[in-house]
């Protein structure tokens, strides 16, 4: 069905979101932009201002993650688009359906160095699926249409829309209809049927089989076929960061997150699998470490939508382009043709062992009154189960990694592949615009909560009411704990001197409270689900407290390091080992 009307450009834009249900758009104005904000006016669609362009890109992101819809982001041309980069790459690196729109000189000024002008298609070229600058408003339509299907199509991530200020104003006949007919589109989601049975065949032969899931569980809705395949073979799941809540993490069968600061369950456990199912996850260094030593003796079923991500970092033995879901149905079942559910297994009773262990090595983490590891335990048991918790990047995106545990999925939001700082507050808040009506919480550090805490003012303005926890330990404290392990103590800026963050929140509207007690804790948690704006808790702790387990820099999973030890030979021996890997 096709429907023209004489419209400019910048009309068209408006009601092209608005045909794809856009409800909300996250920016800041400009000159470049303003025919379009003086459209947008006259609109239904809210807009969230922003203090700083990459919060409109990581609240877009935030949106879109919770939602499962693209987010929308806009600013206006040069530094307005150079601004929302980070938030781009991070959107990128994390498959996040977003579309940024930026305004751009016009199409004469382009290359000559006008005024506010940046190759902001070029910048970006490497971290978008696709970049648009639509050189007539005719053209503005079908570009809006195929930006939404190719941010969500396939593996989602961020697309960028240019418009020239004259194409905004250009006013011509206007076009819209919903088929595009863009082959292109097209995406190879079911699964070879030979590939499939050879997977089937595989994890029914395995005797020490684990599923590996990453973010594209989440993204591809597949978490109750992965619950039902797990479940069928009785085959424990571990997850990667950007997979953690796509399984839930009280279940019997539940590892916990695998890496770096993976549990040492997830570590151990899949270092012995003979047989690994890796659905949706790309095998980053974070997630294998020293990939030569990961699973080194293990059978790789990799299922991944993305045809370039198999065999990319880690060989593979059968490798499956498909959706996730798609694919984890079609192996459960041919494997229900061929057997019932599973009993206890050899391998379940060695699960049993390696949590038990994990038992002696967790109590071996020296916890202070108030640390980290039972903040986020009690955060945990207070918290609705379907509470929405967003991170910061650092030690406490860690510690929330390891000892929050999860139970729905879309509801713990993190900056996986860039790490990017400042990103978890103007997440929560995007979070918060797509539910409204469900908690949300920022587990902060100092550091990160300082490079986007100005976006308290949006969250009071824009009567968008979260939390923030801040682990503050007036330290960049994911660095200083890197030079105390591998540096000699050599804390090289890193130290902070900090404002007064309840005085900030206080300053901007938002309330602020300090805590010194898991009591009072509870209680300004308590507070904070009622309240009616932003409430931030600074929770002053230990700059000595670092997070284990750790696996050191450039080692394998098997050289986890679990903090300070109880006995002298095992102190002595951490010691050895920490010089080795130093050397």
């Amino acid at each position: 069905m096709i429907s023209i009307a004489k419209l400019s450009g910048a009309q068209a834009l408006i009601e092209s979101l608005k045909k794809e249900g856009v409800e909300v758009i996250f920016g800041l104005p400009g000159g470049a932009i303003l025919p379009v904000y003086d459209v947008l006016y006259d609109s239904n669609i809210r807009h969230v201002l922003v203090k700083h362009e990459q919060s409109a890109a990581h609240m877009a992101d935030g949106y879109a993650r919770v939602s499962g819809r693209p987010g929308i982001c806009m600013a206006t041309s040069g530094p307005g688009a150079t601004n929302l980069v980070t938030g781009i790459a991070t959107a990128y690196m994390d498959s996040s359906p977003l579309i940024a729109v930026t305004g751009q000189v016009a199409k004469a000024m382009i290359g000559k160095d006008a005024f506010q002008e940046a190759d902001i298609m070029g910048i970006t070229t490497s971290i978008t699926k696709y970049n648009f600058q639509p050189r007539t408003a005719s053209e503005v339509p079908k570009v809006v249409r195929l930006a939404f299907q190719l941010a969500s199509s396939g593996r989602p991530g961020p697309i960028l829309i240019d418009l020239s200020r004259d194409v905004q104003t250009e006013v011509d006949e206007i076009s819209f209809t919903e088929n595009i007919g863009f082959s292109r589109l097209k995406h190879n989601i079911v699964p070879h049927p030979l590939q499939v049975e050879k997977a089937a065949s595989m994890l029914l032969n395995a005797e020490r089989p684990v599923i590996l899931a990453g973010g594209g569980v989440i993204i591809s809705n597949a978490w109750q076929q992965l619950l039902a395949l797990a479940e069928l073979l009785m085959v424990p799941v571990a997850t990667t960061l950007m997979g953690k809540g796509c399984f839930p993490e009280n279940h019997p069968l539940s590892l916990g997150v695998v890496g770096m600061h993976g549990t040492y369950e997830a570590n151990k456990t899949i270092l012995e699998a003979d047989v690994l199912l890796a659905v949706g996850c790309r095998f980053s260094d974070r997630t294998t470490c020293n990939v030569s030593e990961f699973c080194p003796d293990a059978k790789i079923i990799h299922v991944d939508v993305d045809a370039s991500e198999i065999g990319k970092n880690r060989k593979v033995d059968v490798p499956i382009v498909g959706d996730a879901g798609e694919t984890l149905s079609k192996i459960y079942d041919m494997i229900v043709k061929s057997l019932c559910r599973k009993e206890k297994s050899l391998w379940l009773k060695r699960i049993e062992e390696i949590r038990s262990e994990s038992e002696n090595v967790y109590s071996s983490i020296q916890e202070s009154n108030l640390s980290p590891i039972k903040i986020l335990k009690e955060l945990r048991e207070i918290l609705p189960y379907d509470a929405i918790v967003t991170t910061e990047v650092g030690q406490n995106q860690m510690w929330a990694s390891l000892y929050f545990k999860v139970l729905k999925p879309r509801t713990f939001i993190t900056s996986g592949g860039l790490g990017t700082m400042g990103f978890g507050f103007p997440a929560s808040l995007g979070a918060k615009v797509a539910k409204p009506d469900t908690p949300v919480l920022d587990i902060a550090g100092d550091g990160s909560f300082m490079m986007t805490s100005n976006m308290l003012v949006t969250s009071v303005n824009e009567n968008i009411p979260v939390m923030v926890v801040i682990l503050n330990n007036s330290m960049l404290g994911m660095v200083a704990q890197w030079q105390r392990l591998f540096y000699g103590r050599r804390y090289s800026a890193v130290k902070l001197v900090n404002p007064d963050f309840v005085k900030i929140a206080e300053a901007c509207g938002a309330m602020g409270v300090r805590i010194g007690s898991l009591e009072e804790l509870k209680n300004a948690i308590g507070q904070a689900l009622k309240s009616e704006v932003t409430t931030v808790i600074d929770v002053p702790i230990s700059p000595e407290e670092d997070v284990f387990p750790m696996v050191p820099p450039g080692k394998g999973l098997k050289a986890m390091i679990y903090g300070a030890l109880k006995t002298s030979s095992a102190l002595a021996k951490r010691s050895e080992r920490l010089k080795e890997m130093m050397d």
